[in-house]
């Protein structure tokens, strides 16, 4: 059994938490939060409960742990870790700015411990088959991607006052999964333009973005997100693969090439019938689709393979770090009204690659 630590037991902690107990090769640590509810939780699923994590790493030595805590916790949380030789999966966003991902970064090579960022969307079975679809050259080179993510979040959902704050909004909430996601299939992100409007509500925080993108390989993309817009286009949705989202089978990414174009989550890839046909003849489409485990239990089975050091992290610290500069770099260009570089993102910490 792969002993593993929870830490912090809040919405997303609680869903690990019941994976956690589910799966047959693993056991429970320990959670720890300072909560009541952490406290019912691991009454509930009889673990131990911690409300100190230094305290709790020193006394059980998990084999492994998940970093769950607020975002300004992340880093000193999984130093902590890692500083203990404790493999740690962190939630997204690593960190809450850049410098301190370089710290995570930086501890994580310092002490050879893997570390592994929940953007869970990497193991979800359509994005992988994309992935697959993209790497096996069907699209050829890829030339330009658009995509949206655009759902109603209540009105008590803003109940707590952080999410009406700058900081708090769609960008690092959810974009960031989306920008991940973008690196991954697409390639590394050289520059951002963005606008951001919080005209729906009139909160502090924005609530809408409209984005342009230039991929170091020269691809070019757009991407439109709102958490006040009503559709079924988001991957939320078009994947099933959402924990607290019903499924609405569709597109929401559309990728396209040189040879070819493909529609994710629905994966239906679009190309000519014969070589050296052009926009005057028909395409044909096929079916690009693979079956996968569940997104959540195929990242906690790539986790514990982490863990026992059998495979290296899908998304390493310094590939969680990438996407909240990118995810950040969002936020500026439209705050200054500019085009924003990576580069210029990741100098701040004084590490760029």
């Amino acid at each position: 059994m792969t002993r593993i630590a929870l830490l912090g037991a809040g919405l997303i902690g609680r869903e690990h938490a019941e994976l956690l107990a589910s799966h047959p090769e693993v056991e429970i640590a320990a959670v720890c939060d300072p909560s009541p509810e952490a406290a019912s939780l691991a009454e509930r699923l009889s673990v131990p409960h911690r409300t100190d994590y230094l305290a709790m790493l020193d006394e059980i030595r998990p084999d492994g742990a998940i970093v769950a805590l607020p975002n300004q916790l992340h880093a000193p949380a999984a130093i902590a870790c890692i500083e203990r030789g404790v493999a740690c999966l962190i939630e997204k966003p690593i960190a809450e700015s850049v410098g301190a991902a370089a710290q995570i970064c930086a501890a994580a090579e310092r002490y050879d411990v893997p570390v592994l960022v929940g953007h869970q969307r990497r193991h979800s079975p359509d994005i992988r088959a994309a992935k697959q679809a993209i790497e096996s050259g069907a699209l050829g080179r890829l030339v330009g991607v658009n995509g949206m993510t655009m759902f109603d979040k209540p009105t008590d959902y803003f109940n707590m006052e952080w999410r009406r704050k700058a900081g708090g909004g769609v960008l690092l909430i959810n974009l960031i999964h989306d920008i991940d996601v973008l690196r991954y299939l697409v390639g590394e992100i050289e520059s951002i333009r963005a606008f951001t409007s919080n005209a729906q509500r009139g909160f502090e925080v924005e609530d809408t973005a409209s984005i342009s993108i230039r991929f170091v390989n020269g691809a070019l993309g757009t991407f439109l997100i709102s958490d006040n817009a009503v559709s079924p286009w988001a991957w939320e949705y078009t994947s099933g693969q959402a924990l607290y989202h019903p499924a609405q089978p569709g597109p929401s990414l559309f990728l396209a090439g040189s040879k070819a174009a493909l529609s994710v989550s629905d994966l239906y890839l679009w190309r000519h019938a014969n070589e050296g046909e052009h926009w005057q003849h028909p395409l044909v489409r096929e079916y690009r689709g693979a079956p996968g485990l569940p997104t959540y239990l195929a990242q906690l089975n790539h986790f514990l393979a982490v863990i026992r050091r059998e495979e290296q992290p899908l998304i390493s610290a310094r590939d969680g770090r990438a996407t909240l500069a990118a995810t950040l770099a969002v936020a500026r260009a439209a705050r200054e009204d500019r085009t924003v570089t990576l580069s210029e993102m990741l100098e701040e910490d004084g590490t760029e690659e």
